[in-house]
């Protein structure tokens, strides 16, 4: 029990120490690597010190071969379970640095991060279970040649997660989109947040997160306008029928002169007399927007409308709205107020 104590005071000491000299060098600024030791030192929890504090108190008591032995494996354990524990923490703080870092200027390599982080974990923990089964006298080579065959158990018993896993792989090599991206999913649409083993999350306009399964996320049809070289507008507007016929040829012209200024990052397409609507003589007018920004193209929809609307008024014209005209037979209508006033009286 002194040994336990002893033990488990000695080590809670040390890394209350090892914190303390990390962080007056933190804030010199001398170690570049220095955040890594940190998360270590953080990493290393209490029930590690007290199985360390428990074994070393039991390894003073006179045990047999037998109890020797179990001993024995009890300190492989703990050991290389802790170890692979702070090898876990290293590359989720290496990949999460990483992450954020190439979030901004790199989304694609962003995205193969979360594939690197995976494999990285898969190996780490591999190498630990086999080294922990070696050290314990199993047989690697059986393990492994069974695991062949167990394997394919596994697989069909987990075959949706491993679906949602090779999907992951599959967006991270393929790159249908990346970090940063926003695309547009069946009715769903928003900014990719995040790449998962499973799961892909989107931030929506609205705010909320919406989160899709990586293999049911490959099966939908996928819009993505962040890849949107320029932009494809077309805009209808009506004049009345009885604009003029020298107005209604001018006004495609107008079109194409407000469209093409300079000021405009767009490309004008085209500007027709479409045909007769109820309301109107229709108009249907094709541009492209140069910048596949959507704040952009509303911009300079905005200048094409007023720009349209000022020269519109300063020839007179009005923009067309729903009316309708009634006419009544002169005759007819006398028939029937009359008719109505006889039965009144009557």
């Amino acid at each position: 029990m002194i040994v336990l104590l002893a033990v488990l005071s000695g080590l809670l000491l040390l890394k209350a120490f090892v914190a303390r000299q990390l962080q007056r060098l933190g804030q010199a600024g001398r170690v570049p690597f220095l955040h890594y030791i940190e998360q270590l030192v953080s990493g290393t929890r209490l029930p590690f010190f007290v199985g360390i504090a428990l074994l070393a108190g039991v390894s003073q008591i006179q045990l047999s071969p037998s109890q020797e032995r179990w001993l024995h494996y009890a300190w492989i354990v703990t050991l290389v379970s802790q170890i692979a524990l702070w090898g876990n923490r290293i590359i989720s703080v290496a990949v999460k640095g990483a992450f954020d870092q190439q979030r901004k200027t790199d989304p694609a390599g962003a995205t193969h991060l979360m594939l690197a982080g995976l494999v990285g974990r898969i190996i780490l923990w591999s190498t630990a279970a086999l080294v922990m089964l070696d050290n314990l006298g199993f047989n690697i080579t059986t393990i492994v040649a069974s695991l062949g065959i167990g394997g394919i158990a596994v697989a069909l018993a987990v075959q949706n997660i491993l679906g949602d896993i090779f999907s992951s792989v599959s967006i991270a090599m393929d790159k249908p989109f990346v970090i940063g991206d926003f695309i547009v999913v069946d009715s769903y649409l928003g900014t990719v947040e995040y790449v998962g083993l499973k799961t892909t999350r989107l931030r929506s306009l609205s705010g909320e997160q919406i989160i899709f399964s990586n293999a049911e996320l490959l099966k939908s049809r996928i819009r993505n306008y962040k890849r949107m070289q320029e932009r494809r507008v077309l805009f209808e507007f009506s004049l009345p029928h009885d604009t003029s016929i020298e107005e209604i040829e001018r006004v495609p012209h107008t079109v194409r002169e407000i469209i093409s200024a300079d000021y405009l990052d767009a490309r004008f397409d085209r500007a027709h007399f479409k045909g007769y609507g109820e309301k109107g003589l229709q108009f249907e007018v094709v541009y492209y927007v140069l910048d596949p920004d959507y704040n952009k193209y509303m911009d300079i929809q905005q200048e094409i409308n007023l720009a349209l609307l000022a020269a519109l008024r300063q020839r007179n014209l009005r923009l067309a709205y729903p009316t309708r005209t009634l006419h009544i037979a002169e005759g007819e209508y006398s028939r029937s107020v009359s008719g109505a006033a006889e039965k009144l009286v009557a």
